[in-house]
């Protein structure tokens, strides 16, 4: 017996003639209660990294008064621990970004959520690398060696909290809304591949050893959020 294949279905407003799809993305409380944490803690990191800041500002200005070389060496330890709890707090607001992603209805909304991580890092240490620069009655040796490791700090935790490509509910929505309709919901991804699939028998996914399968916002969760082209591919040939 010949197996049926499986129609493509739209669903249209009878009054507006509309089709109708998903615009809202479903998200599960699980992911909502671990974003919410992972965002909470990315905000006591950001506090954590503005009190270092304000540490080593405070020996800047000689309100902490520190002698000869302790005072180079409380400053890069400052900057260091400075980035650190930068970049952490902006994996884990990322992390929460792709469990419950924003929208992007409001795109200048969408961008400050989105790009949190990279503002974090513009105040945890542009105004200390601007404050090291106007300082005139610092050693030339120790303002020069601790301006050059702020510099750096701030082009790493730049890089490291920027999202080059963030994710929104509508993404998400629009990728569920296709798993939907082109197979049972499931999606597929490897260990080391950039995108989800919603075919288990996809062409790119027989020469690997290991395939992960679970929801669409697993695999969004697991930054998996690129369709498979040649899922798609293959998918509109069929129609």
């Amino acid at each position: 017996m010949a197996e049926k294949k499986k129609v493509k279905r739209e669903f249209v407003d009878a009054s507006t003639g509309e089709t109708k799809k998903r615009t809202t993305a479903v998200v599960s409380a699980a992911n909502k209660s671990s974003a919410t944490t992972k965002r909470i803690l990315s905000v006591i990191l950001w506090i954590a990294a503005l009190a270092a800041e304000v540490g080593a500002i405070l020996i800047l200005n000689g309100t902490w008064y520190l002698e000869g070389n302790k005072q180079l060496y409380f400053l890069i330890g400052l900057v260091v621990v400075d980035l650190i709890l930068v970049v952490i707090g902006a994996l884990l607001w990322k992390g929460a970004n792709r469990l419950d992603p924003p929208s992007k209805k409001n795109k200048f909304t969408f961008y400050l959520w989105s790009q949190m991580g990279l503002i974090a890092a513009i105040l945890c240490f542009l105004p200390l690398i601007i404050l090291l620069l106007k300082n005139k009655d610092m050693d030339a040796k120790t303002k020069k060696i601790v301006s050059i490791v702020a510099g750096v700090a701030l082009v790493i935790a730049a890089l490291l909290s920027i999202d080059f490509s963030p994710t929104s509910s509508e993404d998400l929505a629009a990728a569920q809304e296709a798993a939907a309709e082109i197979g049972d919901g499931s999606a597929y991804w490897t260990q080391f591949g950039k995108s989800y699939h919603l075919d288990p028998n996809c062409q790119t996914l027989l020469n690997s050893s290991t395939v992960y399968s679970g929801t669409v916002e697993e695999a969004f969760a697991a930054n998996r959020e690129d369709p498979c082209d040649f899922c798609a591919l293959t998918e509109a040939i069929e129609e």
